[in-house]
């Protein structure tokens, strides 16, 4: 009983700890996750973003980066952010639909037409909209970073239409939009966490995946998954963000500071991601990866239409946004 207890004691020391943290806004050097090694764009980006504050407020907000997952995977991330036991992380959108409905938009098969689509749509009052719906859920969205064109990559064939998908396992991120994506071409969906995908072509437990070209050559997925097509299904943002309590315990002036450092280093790691993409993609075809341009992505578009249709139906309140999204020039 004394046991138990103590340990109580010792939860709510710290969950009043991590509280009294976010209140101050200054009493700690904030924590940042991220998912992807150091020298990665959203990396580089994410300590821009860190140097920036501290030098700007004259080391009265400091910041660390906590690189290639090391305080967990996405989705107990964005948990941890809402709560304030970490601060700020870039989180891509796609498993942010599970907590936040209305960023399932973003994860619609060829919502967007190419990546200058995607930073109209996401700079604007489409962004804004986005952005006020993820802060009733705790997060408060800074700034968009690029995350590219996710095609897909595997070890059996190059895949030139969707009936190249059916029966091989792909595996998705974590979210129903991408399961019914798979499952469209006939596929086997298979969600699971980034670092283990890897192991997973590897051993065959997934026959292939779908990530832009600095993720397939960062991770090495190139080494046991040789090819790869180019259907650039989904353009998805990442976000910027910081826990809410931290946000709003903040003055007016350093809310605009941190803002602002947030979308200057958003610029860098755009410049960067198309630097590293072009880099990425020239490493992995001369390391010998079979490479195809999909000739008639109609045929993709096209089986994806029943996915679209499905989540309208089960989200007709944002039939709007949607309509907004393909409308923005």
């Amino acid at each position: 009983m004394r046991k138990t207890g103590l340990l109580g004691l010792a939860a709510a020391a710290l969950t009043a700890g991590l509280l009294l943290g976010a209140a101050t806004g200054q009493a700690k050097e904030w924590r940042g996750w991220n998912i992807h090694v150091p020298d990665y764009p959203v990396s580089l980006g994410m300590d821009a973003f860190a140097e920036m504050i501290a030098e700007r407020s004259d080391g009265r907000l400091t910041a660390k980066t906590y690189h290639s997952g090391v305080l967990g995977d996405q989705p107990d991330a964005i948990e941890q952010v809402r709560l304030g036991g970490i601060d700020f992380a870039v989180f891509n959108l796609g498993p942010m639909g599970q907590v936040v409905p209305a960023t399932n938009v973003v994860s619609l098969p060829f919502i967007f037409k190419n990546l200058d689509h995607m930073h109209r749509v996401m700079d604007g009052p489409i962004g804004e909209e986005l952005s006020a719906a993820m802060a009733e859920k705790g997060l408060v969205a800074l700034a968009w970073y690029d995350s590219g064109a996710r095609s897909f990559y595997n070890t059996k064939r190059p895949i030139e239409t969707p009936d190249d998908v059916k029966g091989m396992k792909i595996r998705v991120m974590s979210n129903d939009l991408f399961v019914g994506m798979i499952e469209a071409m006939g596929g086997n969906a298979t969600p699971m966490a980034f670092g283990e995908v890897y192991q997973s072509l590897k051993t065959g437990v997934v026959d292939g995946a779908e990530n832009n070209w600095p993720s397939y050559e960062s991770t090495n997925h190139f080494e046991v998954a040789g090819y790869y097509s180019n259907s650039e299904h989904l353009i998805i943002p990442e976000c910027v963000c910081i826990n809410k309590a931290l946000w709003d315990s903040l003055s007016a002036d350093d809310q605009a500071l941190v803002r602002q450092a947030a979308r200057e280093s958003a610029d860098l790691q755009r410049k960067l991601w198309a630097e590293r993409a072009e880099a990425s993609r020239d490493k992995v075809v001369a390391a010998g990866v079979k490479f195809n341009e999909i000739q008639d992505k109609a045929a993709f578009q096209a089986a994806m239409e029943p996915v679209h249709a499905a989540f309208l139906e089960k989200n007709p309140e944002l039939k709007e946004l949607v309509e907004k999204i393909k409308a923005t020039d």
